[in-house]
Formats: C-alpha cells, structure tokens, sequence
C-alpha cells in the first residue's frame, strides 16, 4: 500500500505523528519484525495492531481489546500502512484532525512470521501482553476491497 494514504490524511503542521519517509522500502524479512499495539481513543475506543512488513507498518484497527487467551476472536480491519517511526507513536492528536484521541503503546516487541499469505498470516508474537501464536484471516480473500480480517491466538502446540 506505501505510505501515501496515511499521508494524505493528516495534516503534519497541526498533529505530532510522524511523517515518514515517501515511499517504503522494499527490505528482505528480518527474523524478527517490529510488533506493537496501540490504544487509541479516538471517536471510538479501539486497538491498532501494526506489523513491519515491507518497509512500512501493515496496520488493523481492532474494536475490542486484543485476544490473550486461545479461541478468542477478534475483528481486525485493515486500515492504511503507517511509517515505522509510528511505532514509538504516544501522545494525543489534536480534536478534529483525522484519528484525535489519546494514543498510547499498550503492547510492543517483536514478531516472526510463520506463514504468510494475502489472506493469511500466521505469526508468532513476543510482546510483553500477547506471546504465542496468532493468525490474521481475511474474512472474504476473494473480494480484493475487502478489509476485515479475524485476528486470534493459537493453542500452542504441545512438544
């Protein structure tokens, strides 16, 4: 996606988030991938998952607070990629801009991927809230528009 969306959106002069750099990076997968989620309250309280893919942080807004224990399912709709300054985002973005609300890290640390598909990724995340293995799902993969996605923890398998 890049970064042209999220910038398009805001308007840096009046909102402390970063800009980022135009364009992404096209980058080889690292083992070990920047995870971090955000609490944002905005008009309404909600979840942002963000996950470094590609140079950018792929990001889904999450309504209801993210799932720590199996079998607990989650809607997660994808929303437009952020720059991965954005991971280190704290603060409050001014009432009347685009997202104004308090936003505050309330998970961070990294994650590999175990699978990936444009349908699906499966991911394992040490983070200091959610640890384990988590799969995102793209509710309908073949409507190319569309952006929900199921975000849950896996049952970690037994050795």
């Amino acid at each position: 996606m890049g970064l042209t969306r999220y910038q398009t959106k805001r308007r840096f002069d009046r909102t402390p988030e970063p800009a980022g750099k135009k364009g992404t990076s096209a980058g080889v997968p690292a083992p070990e991938l920047i995870y971090v989620i955000q609490k944002h309250r905005a008009t309404h309280l909600h979840w942002d998952l963000r996950l470094e893919e590609g140079g950018v942080l792929k990001s889904w807004a999450v309504p209801k607070e993210p799932p720590t224990e199996a079998g607990v399912k989650r809607l997660a709709v994808e929303v437009e990629d952020h720059p991965l300054e954005y991971a280190s985002f704290e603060g409050t973005i001014p009432a009347g801009e685009y997202g104004g609300g308090k936003v505050e890290i309330w998970d961070r640390g990294t994650y590999r991927v175990l699978e990936a598909t444009p349908a699906k990724r499966w991911i394992e995340i040490t983070g200091t809230r959610l640890r384990g293995p988590y799969i995102l799902l793209k509710l309908k993969p073949a409507e190319k528009d569309d952006r929900n996605w199921l975000f849950f923890k896996l049952k970690p398998k037994e050795p």
